[in-house]
């Protein structure tokens, strides 16, 4: 019998550490007016906000679930938590927090990151921030990095102007749905020409069992300005499902640089419905580097619109599905001005029957004259039972785009296989080498010099198996 590569599953021992649920309150479960009302009103929303909220909620009703994708019928709404708020008020000090919180996130690696690598924090527990704080010296340039409740009290013109403008609710359902019932979040203004060399991260971290999440992440970097962004997700394994549905918005402006990276480490019960978009203008470049490793199911398309002239966008990902897993997964650009580039890279494994999609949609819109873009996704499927699928779409509506797609759909070569052995190296230590040389490009742009919950997603064990 051939051999197969068997690659261990991550270990989730350190995820799956459940916190007792201390929440001081939460919302019945379910979708109501009632309940859109109660969280605006815990909340102080502003007027403007609650009337958002039931704006979108009423465009959720009247959409359907996508009739394409991987199959979420088991979610059911009626059965969802949409908002738990932790027995824990938002502090600048570690020290502050619950013991149970402060050990979580201890083990998560990201007081010791921040203490080595991150020039602000914030970490959101259930549905509230809990921890925030950010080095003087930003704040001293103008930097504004703190939470989204707090930015809608303290910067409202521009959370008005900006929120939602991006990724409207009549986008899709679950768009819609995260417009009702959003809480926490990151807000984030770079003003004209600073340069944060430094790294900021939020992290996110879902306990309460039934509940969804739905943090908004709305970032602004002016003209000239540049920033690294770093997101990570986590929650223990629960027997009921869990609902994500996050929402990010980026304003990259004029010659600005945006690094957006994310590492979703959802646990097998979640169902991760996330929106991703960026907005770029002239001279402008966005790099997303997204890393998907969790959920039951994910849907995950960042999506580029290369709105200013020369506008660039540089996408880099890397999926793992394993058994009971289907991740769908991609990115899409949209190329709406003249000489305006992308790139995109990506990485696909499945095992034990996991399935991996990637999809991906290239607009270039009459106004775009010379755009270019190079897709390139390889997936590598590690046995027989496991499944990864290519389905690109393209819509060109220029004859001078330069456009290229190339896909690679394998298993390992039994012929590189022999070159290695033959060469004196193991035959299971060989099949392991293939492995980690098919994900080390993208794995390599992974920010994970500074968080122990990082390097044990990537770092797998990989061994040879009948």
């Amino acid at each position: 019998m051939a051999k197969k590569t068997y690659v261990e599953d991550i270990e989730r021992t350190l995820y799956d550490i459940k916190d007792e649920d201390r929440s001081v309150y939460k919302s019945h479960a379910g979708l109501t007016e009632e309940i859109i009302r109660d969280i605006s009103a815990r909340k102080n929303d502003p007027p403007w906000m609650l009337e958002f909220r039931l704006k979108s909620l009423e465009v959720y009703h009247s959409l359907s679930l996508p009739t394409w994708g991987p199959d979420i019928s088991a979610l059911d709404m009626d059965r969802i938590v949409t908002y738990v708020k932790p027995d824990a008020p938002m502090v600048g000090s570690w020290d502050e927090l619950p013991d149970d919180i402060k050990n979580t996130f201890d083990r998560l690696g990201i007081p010791e990151a921040e203490k080595k690598s991150l020039a602000g924090v914030g970490a959101q527990y259930d549905s509230e921030v809990v921890y925030h704080n950010v080095q003087q010296s930003l704040v001293d340039d103008g930097v504004v990095y703190t939470d989204m409740e707090s930015a809608l009290r303290d910067y409202e013109d521009i959370v008005r102007e900006y929120f939602m403008t991006l990724v409207p609710p009549k986008d899709h359902k679950f768009a819609a749905l995260h417009g009702a019932v959003w809480s926490g979040g990151s807000f984030v203004y770079v003003p004209r020409g600073v340069q944060v060399k430094i790294p900021l991260q939020s992290y996110f971290r879902l306990n309460a069992a039934g509940a969804g999440q739905f943090e908004h992440t709305l970032i602004i970097v002016e003209p000239g300005a540049s920033l690294h962004f770093i997101e990570g997700c986590s929650a223990p394994k629960y027997n009921v499902t869990n609902l994500h549905a996050g929402c990010v918005e980026l304003f990259v402006k004029d010659g600005a640089r945006l690094r957006y990276s994310t590492i979703e480490n959802w646990s097998r019960n979640m169902m991760n419905l996330n929106t991703k978009r960026a907005l770029v203008e002239r001279g402008g470049l966005i790099e997303w580097v997204s890393g998907s490793f969790g959920s039951r199911v994910s849907m995950l398309y960042p999506c580029s619109v290369l709105h200013g002239e020369g506008a660039r966008c540089e996408f880099t990902g890397v999926t793992f599905a394993s058994r009971g897993q289907s991740l769908d997964t991609g990115a899409s650009v949209i190329h709406a001005a003249p000489n305006t580039s992308a790139n995109i890279n990506t990485r696909t494994i499945s095992k034990s029957g996991g399935a991996a999609t990637y999809r991906s949609a290239v607009k270039v819109t009459k106004k775009a004259s010379n755009a270019k873009c190079s897709v390139n996704c390889e997936s590598l499927m590690l046995d027989d039972e496991s499944r990864s699928d290519t389905l690109p779409v393209m819509d060109i509506e220029r004859g001078d785009a330069d456009i290229g797609h190339e896909a690679k759909i394998g298993r390992i070569s039994e012929e590189a296989i022999f070159y290695l052995t033959a060469r004196g190296i193991d035959e299971n230590e060989a099949r392991a080498m293939i492995v980690r040389g098919f994900v080390e490009p993208i794995a390599k742009e992974l920010p994970l010099e500074y968080a122990v919950e990082m390097n044990n997603l990537i770092n797998l064990e990989l061994e040879g198996s009948m």
